[in-house]
């Protein structure tokens, strides 16, 4: 099975439609698969449900389909980031189910894993518990979360192999990993990619098993989302 396509827009042309559930990896700007989401955005597909755990910036990463009015609804744990995404938010414009960061991780995670539903601590109490059924463990108040699995994943690599075995480069990881294993269909993109068995099998961190196709993309331009510099002596 040839998992390999020439560029991003071919990898997604005959997936992505109007109203799909999107889940994307990465954390700011930090693994972000950026061809791929700009791929999206040249789709013109509209109605999109994004799982992220946030909006990229103004311009860049997913706060280019939030400006071209492509996504709808966002599943997020931070938006402080995109003055857009705040702006249509205030405005009704935008729905917003805004989920702990842990939260968000195990979700998807027991997406990928096959896990419907699971317990946790997290937003007792909280508005984030409201409507949602309460269960007692060890004496602890919990809340029932439900998993969740999108009909696209798009992710970022650092490393990959033509079978579509995946391997991010440190922070970069994020939440790249539970992406890829709760899309039904998982697209990746990656810096370098080597021909199948090169990968020493213990450095992979997400199995080919789950990836469906694979897009090279060997100069991300991996911007920075806060500048911060120390002055000199």
């Amino acid at each position: 099975m040839n998992k390999l396509y020439p560029n991003a827009a071919s990898a997604l042309a005959d997936i992505v439609r109007d109203g799909q559930t999107v889940a994307v990896g990465g954390f700011g700007l930090c693994g972000i698969p950026e061809a791929l989401i700009a791929a999206l955005r040249d789709s013109g597909v509209r109605n999109l449900t994004a799982i992220s755990n946030n909006a990229g910036v103004d311009g860049f990463g997913l706060g280019q389909l939030l400006e071209s009015r492509q996504i709808r609804k966002m599943i997020s744990s931070y938006v402080g980031e995109n003055k857009e995404f705040e702006r249509q938010y205030l405005a009704g414009e935008l729905e917003l189910e805004f989920t702990p960061q842990g939260t968000l991780a195990e979700k998807l995670r027991a997406g990928g894993a096959g896990i419907p539903a699971f317990f946790t601590r997290t937003g007792y109490g909280t508005l984030v518990a409201e409507g949602k059924e309460v269960r007692e463990f060890n004496g602890v108040p919990h809340i029932l979360e439900h998993a969740l699995v999108a009909d696209i994943a798009l992710v970022k690599a650092w490393k990959a192999d033509t079978s579509g075995n995946l391997v991010y480069r440190l922070t970069a990881r994020n939440f790249n990993p539970n992406v890829a294993t709760a899309g039904r269909i998982t697209v990746a993109e990656a810096e370098i990619i080597v021909e199948a068995g090169e990968l020493d099998p213990d450095e992979i961190h997400t199995p080919g098993i789950f990836v469906h196709r694979l897009v090279h993309n060997p100069l991300p331009e991996k911007r920075i989302e806060q500048r911060t510099t120390r002055q000199g002596d």
